[in-house]
């Protein structure tokens, strides 16, 4: 691919608000839909998705390629959320399920729960680097890049009103909406920046640390292992969280790794199927006085924010 990105570009960012949805003149809002966070890179029959985290995800959704070939122009880069919708609205667990090894699984499903790509932004447009126009400008070209396109390509819808941002947070919980996105209408794209505001809905509660994971380079801390107590006092790993920056990562690791067992007899240790990949360290949870809130989806399972 001749683009003027590169593949491992990453994406600009949002902070999480506790003052709910931003106001002022300046500000545009946006739906935030449940889904998996890609950019897509296209030069002439050539597509590529890749995820936040700079991963490759197109084999895995084949279904939506040739929408992105029959657009007018060749050469873009579009930042947006592939989703997958279900009998009641967006299905994150089904989206989930896409993400498989095996090539005949990922034809089966591609036709049995298909994707949709939501646009929000373009970033490149033939050979220009759009990332320095204002967000206004960018939401003008991807308006006029997207005119008239039809399943599985959408346009995220937006306003610029405080109003209807409220009633999309508050009528939308349950069907797909994840909360809204603040973002400004004068503000240029700066990949790996947390500029935007989101604001979610949150589910939450109070978990026992049992494990972790370290990052992928081996350096820190990747991933906090989650786990509850029943009432019969036994614990079950429910999920993970990775939403902390350089300095709690290392603090964490320093608490954790005294806590340290070998030789794990819980029961959510039988069931590995659900622990994140790579190699997992776990803790004494009845012994660890680290406390965790990680916001958890419909399922009961806990997702990183």
């Amino acid at each position: 691919m001749k683009l003027p990105l590169p593949l491992d570009m990453e994406p600009m960012l949002s902070a999480i608000s506790e003052a709910g949805i931003p106001k002022g003149d300046g500000w545009e809002y946006e739906p935030k839909w449940d889904g998996f966070r890609t950019l897509v890179f296209r030069d002439g029959d050539e597509v590529a998705l890749m995820s936040r985290g700079g991963r490759p995800m197109t084999r895995y959704f084949p279904e939506v390629l040739p929408a992105f070939r029959a657009l007018a122009q060749k050469k873009l880069v579009l930042d947006g959320e592939l989703v997958v919708v279900g009998a009641n609205g967006l299905d994150f667990g089904a989206l989930q399920q896409r993400v498989h090894p095996a090539e005949s699984r990922v034809r089966m499903l591609s036709e049995a729960t298909p994707a949709w790509f939501i646009a929000f932004d373009v970033l490149a447009e033939g050979e220009a680097d759009l990332r320095k126009l204002s967000l206004g400008e960018r939401r003008k070209r991807l308006e006029k890049l997207l005119k008239g396109v039809k399943q599985p390509l959408f346009l995220t819808p937006y306003t610029r009103d405080l109003k209807t941002a409220k009633d999309w947070f508050e009528k939308f919980e349950g069907a797909g909406l994840d909360g809204v996105i603040a973002k400004s209408w004068d503000g240029a794209y700066v990949p790996g920046k947390r500029h935007w505001v989101k604001i979610k809905h949150q589910r939450t509660a109070d978990c026992v640390v049992i494990g972790w994971r370290k990052s992928s380079d081996g350096s820190t801390l990747g991933a906090l292992l989650l786990g509850l107590y029943d009432k019969k006092g036994t614990i079950h790993y429910v999920g993970h969280t990775s939403s902390f920056n350089a300095a709690e990562r290392k603090e964490l690791i320093a608490k954790l790794k005294p806590l340290q067992t070998e030789i794990p007899e819980e029961e959510w240790r039988a069931n590995p199927g659900r622990m994140p990949g790579g190699l997992s360290r776990w803790s004494r949870g009845k012994d660890t006085e680290i406390a965790s809130t990680a916001q958890f989806d419909v399922r009961g399972i806990f997702r990183s924010n």
